[in-house]
């Protein structure tokens, strides 16, 4: 149990050639729930009066943007270095 706590921990030393159909899957879900996130954020923000909500919900909306366009920048370019995500 140790040992796979570790390894969770301190990630792949390089991505897989192939990926599973179980991790394509989350992978897209994992996309579409920032591209939502993104969205909603987009339309609280356009809907709410107070200046500093507004910049509040926006920033998480650029944040949900930034880690769907890392995921598909990581997705497009296998072999480049992995940078973490903000």
């Amino acid at each position: 149990m140790q040992q796979q706590t570790m390894t969770q921990q301190a990630g792949m030393p390089q991505p897989p050639q192939v990926i599973s159909t179980k991790d394509a899957l989350y992978l897209t879900d994992m996309m579409s729930w920032n591209l939502l996130a993104m969205k909603k954020a987009h339309f609280f923000a356009s809907q709410c009066q107070d200046q500093e909500v507004v910049a509040a919900i926006e920033r998480a909306g650029q944040m949900h943007q930034r880690h769907y366009q890392r995921m598909l920048q990581h997705l497009q370019n296998p072999n480049q270095p992995k940078t973490p995500l903000q």
